[in-house]
């Protein structure tokens, strides 16, 4: 929140860079401001109301989640109406930042950009759909959606810190090849990091409606074959681009293959436990998981035709944008499933039939009207 203080008045107390300063390096903070100045000082407004208001939401999320754990349902109300205004405004910030600056004069370059816009368009759409949950009576699908709109704005400090530690990792590499290995895993964790908070709060082992399931061995099997083959790609992309590259596929590889070694232990459990619900939420977000890497793939040919950019610009944006968007698509679908579900077994109360026999007692007759309003609840 402190951050921008310096950028709207030069040498004004600056408390994130002297930490940073101490903890790495004062030429690294200084190489950091020095490529700041120049995008920044175009939008500057905008990006003093995102980051302060960014500020607000990681103490709003913290109250949101323990209201609602707590059942303080007045108080919850009362932040997450604050909480979502505050994202809009915060994002539009962001967003005005984003049109007045072209991808290549952005701070850390195209890929950074492209990564930032999309964030800011998970962002939206999560708190949005979170919104619309609550509105319709739906707890467990704005719970999802909040917590990972959460996740998304949690991008902005876990980046900070990864500025603290990559450096000692890497010592000597500049602060935009730090953002490059730091966009490689932060959609998918920060988006994983929802996934765990949501299953934690859920310990339904069923839900209303839903039967079977949507990812099927086949389904699943055919979503790790796409991930394989979008992961072998990826690799021989970022092996031609010599130690950078090997640096940069390190940096995905590690996460992806611990995120996906948690999913699909969890899965085995839920299975083992007959948990169905929690097995068929895990195995969705595990096909989507795998099928990150081969979006990702399909990708960097778009990005290089549509946006004009080199092969490894295109490779940093298109493995960087993966794993969070392919864990909304997750969401997505599991929200669907829900609805879907919970229609079905609308569909068949109402439409179930009476008994039938000779020691039934013919059925009374019901008005039309008292029909809809069963029909609509």
């Amino acid at each position: 929140m402190t951050e921008l203080w310096p950028y709207a008045s030069p040498g004004a107390p600056a408390f994130g860079e002297w930490l940073l300063g101490r903890s790495v390096s004062p030429e690294f903070v200084a190489e950091a401001v020095r490529d700041r100045m120049g995008p920044y000082s175009r939008s500057l407004v905008p990006l003093i109301v995102h980051s302060v208001l960014g500020g607000l939401l990681m103490l709003l999320g913290p109250v949101q989640l323990l209201s609602a754990v707590r059942r303080r349902i007045r108080l919850h109300r009362i932040a997450g109406i604050v909480f979502a205004v505050t994202v809009y405004v915060s994002m539009a910030g962001a967003a005005l930042y984003l049109v007045r600056t072209p991808p290549e004069e952005a701070f850390s370059g195209a890929a950074f950009w492209i990564v930032l816009a999309t964030i800011l368009v998970g962002t939206v759409g999560s708190v949005t759909l979170g919104v619309l949950a609550a509105v319709r009576g739906l707890p467990d699908l704005h719970q999802r959606w909040m917590l990972l709109c959460y996740g998304f704005l949690m991008t902005a400090p876990l980046l900070r810190l990864e500025w603290g530690f990559l450096p000692w990792l890497y010592p000597g590499l500049s602060i935009q090849d730090i953002n490059r290995v730091a966009i490689m895993h932060l959609g998918s964790l920060v988006s994983f990091g929802a996934l765990l908070a949501s299953r934690a709060l859920d310990r339904r082992t069923t839900v209303p409606g839903p039967t079977g399931t949507w990812c099927p061995g086949p389904v699943l099997v055919a979503a790790h074959l796409a991930g394989v083959a979008g992961l072998t790609w990826i690799s021989v992309a970022f092996l031609d681009q010599g130690t950078g590259g090997r640096r940069l596929l390190l940096a995905y590889l590690v996460p992806h293959a611990v995120i996906h070694v948690v999913i699909a232990v969890r899965a085995a459990r839920a299975r083992v436990r007959g948990a169905d619900w929690a097995r068929e939420e895990w195995r969705l977000h595990l096909a989507a998981l795998c099928l990150a890497p081969a979006f990702s793939a399909a990708a960097v040919p778009v990005l290089e035709l549509t946006m004009g950019l080199d092969r490894l610009t295109a490779l940093i944006a298109g493995v960087g944008i993966g794993g969070g968007m392919l864990a909304y698509a997750a969401v997505t679908v599991v929200s669907l499933r829900v609805l879907y579900g919970r229609e079905l077994l609308k569909r068949r109360r109402a439409f179930a039939e009476p008994p039938t026999g000779p020691a039934t007692a013919a059925p009374k007759a019901v008005p039309v009207a008292a029909t809809m309003r069963e029909g609509d609840r």
